[in-house]
């Protein structure tokens, strides 16, 4: 089973606060390699959530975890 685990923001115009989920997706894959990790935001930045979890699919998930980040400054 292939696992995605796809990473929502709310989504900003500051690209400083969209890079910190980017960072995580960046980091979260060194640390799961057999993991598939895609990013979405939910309003304001791209892509939006159904776009990420086509991407998932597209990718090959049979599976894919919905994980809220909501912490950046």
């Amino acid at each position: 089973m292939t696992t995605a685990i796809l990473l929502v923001a709310h989504g900003s115009r500051l690209d400083s606060a969209n890079r910190d989920l980017d960072w995580l997706a960046e980091s979260l894959t060194k640390r799961r390699p057999d993991d598939l990790v895609e990013t979405a935001y939910l309003e304001i930045a791209e892509p939006d959530i159904p776009t990420g979890g086509a991407r998932c699919v597209e990718r090959g998930a049979d599976r894919v975890l919905l994980v809220p980040f909501f912490l950046s400054p």
